[in-house]
């Protein structure tokens, strides 16, 4: 029994020793391994201003050291934890793994470049990444057109812009108000490229602000706002040179002017300049270099007929438009409208229709003619029979077409009874000239009325 303990003892302490063999022999071929670099150094960009890291990742590193280099500027900036450079922006730290941070805080455009990470093994062995520094544009305002030009209109002018960053910033040209561009008078664009704008034989059209934007990728893109004057002296249009109003009435004339510099408008009555009363309101809108003008004069007279001149004028010249306000007479109204009900008799229907007539007025018994006058029936037939009546009469046959008619009257009208004659109608009360309503035969006056009524109408 003694002999199975020692020996299992003596078994065990061999086990041992081949167990701690082992583990050296592990910690041997470990230390025997030369340091690599597990990943390569990666391009960074960064904007100016912002951080930047540059992870340098090394295996096997042993008791070797690493180091970073700035190549550009052949500065070495840290060895292992510590720091080298005399720039506090740089730093470096390492996660106790494999992995070695180089910091740069507030990058600036000098730290722009290659970087090498460097591990001091026999021989050196090394890994480069690039660090870019981006710049976002930023205009030049000493090498650009001002923000306000003036040049006379169908000059030329040149605007220009120019910009700096990284990458080198575009620039390209818009109008404010949306409106195209003109290019050498032949096309228009709504955006050009370039530096350098080139605007011929401008007009006042081309008047405005103008955006030059630069733009390279890096926000923010920034622009410059040119204000381009175009200069002429005034022009007047007139739009109603004629200008008709009756008297007692108010009326108001206008005037469209265009000018720059801004013009001074006013108007001239008289020679006299009108200013803004009880009697003249004056309104002037501008918009741009254009001015609408408009003068309203209350309560015409007379003495309110004549020439009204509107003026403008500014430091290039002078220019006035003419209006002619003439009186014309007050518009009469329309004759009133009578209603006739659909179910009316035929003499309600008569009636209405000759109350909107006007006659001439009769030489004797102006009422009486008046009232006979308006029972007369208008159709077609009757005034061509009036016509024949008057060829025939024109000799002196007055008096027999006066019996004629009286004898026609009274023949229609013996049919006794109430009926009336059909074409004839009641004469209004008052009048001398009266109906028999038991006889229906009309008196003498009647019938002499006719008759001058007759003799009237052949006369016209």
């Amino acid at each position: 029994m003694l002999k199975i303990v020692e020996r299992s003892k003596r078994l065990a302490n061999m086990e041992g020793v081949e167990n701690r063999i082992d583990v050296l022999d592990r910690l041997i071929e470990t230390l025997s391994e030369e340091p690599r670099f597990a990943e390569p150094i990666p391009n960074v960009t960064v904007a100016v201003g912002r951080d930047a890291s540059l992870p340098c990742v090394v295996e096997h590193l042993g008791t070797y050291k690493v180091a970073w280099i700035h190549i550009d500027r052949q500065m070495i900036l840290t060895i292992h934890r510590h720091v080298i450079a005399r720039l506090p922006r740089f730093s470096v730290s390492y996660d106790n793994q494999k992995t070695w941070l180089l910091h740069v805080s507030g990058v600036q455009q000098e730290d722009r470049g290659y970087y090498m990470c460097q591990v001091n093994t026999n021989p050196m062995i090394s890994q480069v990444g690039y660090l870019q520094v981006v710049v976002p544009p930023n205009i030049l305002d000493e090498d650009s057109t001002q923000s306000t030009v003036a040049v006379r209109e169908n000059q030329n002018i040149t605007l220009m812009c120019k910009a700096d960053g990284f990458p080198a910033p575009k620039i390209m040209w818009r109008r404010e108000d949306g409106q195209g561009i003109t290019i050498d008078r032949r096309k228009k664009v709504n955006v050009f490229d370039g530096e350098q704008l080139n605007l011929t034989r401008i007009s006042r059209t081309e008047m405005g602000a103008y955006l030059c934007i630069a733009t390279n990728g890096v926000p923010p893109s920034v622009s410059k706002r040119i204000i381009v004057d175009v200069e002429f002296s005034p022009m007047i249009w007139v739009p109603n040179q004629l200008v008709g109003a009756p008297a007692g009435t108010d009326v108001t004339i206008e005037c469209h002017t265009e000018a720059y510099p801004r013009a001074i408008s006013y108007w001239v009555y008289d020679s006299v300049m009108l200013l803004s009363t009880k009697k003249y309101m004056t309104d002037t809108a501008e918009n741009s270099y254009r001015a609408h003008m408009k003068l309203t004069i209350r309560g015409l007279r007379d003495r309110d007929f004549g020439n009204y001149r509107c003026i403008s004028k500014n430091s290039l010249g002078e220019t006035e438009g003419s209006i002619r306000l003439y009186e014309i007479p007050m518009p009469s109204l329309p004759p009133k409208a009578t209603e006739v009900r659909s179910g009316a008799s035929k003499e309600e229907r008569l009636v209405a229709r000759n109350a909107s007539r006007t006659l001439p007025p009769s030489s004797s018994s102006p009422s009486s003619s008046a009232d006979e006058e308006s029972s007369r029936p208008t159709n077609s037939n009757s005034n061509s029979k009036s016509s024949e009546k008057r060829g025939r009469e024109k000799g002196g046959g007055g008096a027999e077409a006066a019996a004629a008619v009286g004898a026609g009257a009274s023949g229609v009208g013996g049919g006794g009874g109430n009926a009336q004659p059909a074409d004839r109608l009641p004469a209004p009360p008052g009048s001398r000239g009266t109906s028999s309503a038991s006889s229906g035969a009309f008196t003498s006056e009647t019938q002499v009325s006719v008759s001058e009524q007759v003799s009237l109408s052949n006369r016209v």
